[in-house]
C-alpha cells in the first residue's frame, strides 16, 4: 500500500502561541514497533492487563505523551485523581476503552518517509531520551527519592518538543542541526530563537500544560526550577546524556561530573564512576 505523503511545516511560525496550537490538533505519530506491539496486545485483548501494555507504551516518549494527554483531558476537573505514571493511567482507563481511543497508531517511521536525515536525527534524540531516562533513574535511587517513576518519566520525555519538531518541521530542524555542527558552542536556546522564533524549552512546558498532564510532572520537567533536587536529578540527566551521546570525551563532562557529584553527595570519581555504571560503561 503507498504510504500518503507527509506535509510538513517549513517555516517557524510566529510566536509560542501560535506554535503551541499548532501541536494542540498536531498528530503525534509512535514508533512502528509500539504500534506494531500494540496491535499484537489488541488481538489478544481479553488476556492484557495494565502491566503488559504499560511495559509497551513506556519504551515510547510519544505514545507515553499520548496516553498521559489522553488521561489528563478525561479527569481534566477532578485533579485530585492525577496520574504520574503509565501503568496507573492505564488502570484508571481500562484495557478495552484504551482499545477503543487508540486505534491502529500512525508511525513515525512511515511519516518521515521521505524524510531519511529527519529520521534519522529523531532516532538520535529517541535513544538520547533513553540514557537520560536511565541516568535519572540511577540518580534517583541513589539519593533515596520516593518519587523515581515520575523522575524517571520526566527526563524520558524532557525532549519531546523537539521530537515534535523533527516530525512536523524536519527541515527547520535539520537546519539547527547543521548550525550546532558547524559551531559546537552555538546554545540551544540561541539557535532555536533564530530558527523557529521560540526555545523549545517553553514550547515543552506550554503543552504540558495545555494538556493538563501531571502538576508533579509539569513542575520537575521546568528547566528553570533547578534550585530543587527533584528537578536538578532531572537537568542533570538530560544533560549527561546529551554531552555523552557520541562519546564521553566532551569538554562539557567535568563541569558535569562535578554537579552530578553534588546531586548524590559524592566525590567527582564516584561520581562519574557511578554514572559509567548506570550507562553500562566499562
Amino acid at each position: 500500500m503507498a504510504v500518503t505523503p507527509s506535509r510538513y511545516l517549513t517555516a517557524p511560525l510566529r510566536d509560542l502561541d501560535a506554535w503551541t496550537r499548532y501541536f494542540r490538533d498536531a498528530q503525534i505519530p509512535v514508533l512502528a514497533k509500539t504500534s506494531a506491539a500494540l496491535e499484537t496486545l489488541r488481538a489478544d485483548e481479553d488476556n492484557v492487563d495494565a502491566s503488559m501494555l504499560g511495559a509497551t507504551i513506556e519504551c515510547d516518549p510519544l505514545m507515553s505523551l499520548k496516553l498521559l494527554a489522553h488521561v489528563a483531558a478525561k479527569r481534566r476537573a477532578d485533579t485530585a485523581t492525577e496520574t504520574e505514571s503509565i501503568t496507573t493511567s492505564l488502570v484508571m482507563t481500562g484495557i478495552s476503552p484504551f482499545f477503543r481511543s487508540f486505534g491502529l497508531q500512525p508511525t513515525v517511521e512511515d511519516h518521515l518517509h521521505d524524510q531519511p536525515q529527519a529520521l534519522e536525527g529523531l532516532r538520535t534524540l529517541l535513544h538520547r531520551a533513553d540514557r537520560a531516562a536511565q541516568f535519572a533513574t540511577g540518580f534517583a535511587v541513589h539519593r533515596g527519592d520516593t518519587d523515581v517513576g515520575v523522575i524517571r518519566l520526566a527526563a524520558f520525555l524532557h525532549d519531546f518538543a523537539e521530537m515534535l519538531m523533527w516530525c512536523h518541521a524536519p527541515t527547520l530542524q535539520l537546519r539547527i542541526a547543521q548550525a550546532q555542527r558547524a559551531d559546537p558552542q552555538l546554545r540551544s536556546a540561541t539557535v532555536q530563537r533564530v530558527m523557529l522564533n521560540i526555545e523549545l524549552d517553553d514550547l515543552r512546558q506550554a503543552l504540558m500544560k495545555m494538556w493538563h498532564l501531571p502538576e508533579l510532572l509539569v513542575r520537575i520537567s521546568d528547566d528553570r526550577h533547578a534550585d530543587t533536587a527533584i528537578v536538578r536529578n532531572v537537568v542533570l540527566a538530560v544533560r549527561l546524556a546529551r554531552h555523552t551521546a557520541q562519546s564521553w570525551d566532551n569538554s562539557a563532562l567535568p563541569d558535569d561530573i562535578d554537579d552530578i557529584a553534588k546531586l548524590l553527595n559524592v566525590s567527582p570519581p564516584v561520581a562519574l564512576a557511578y554514572a559509567h555504571r548506570v550507562d553500562g560503561v566499562g
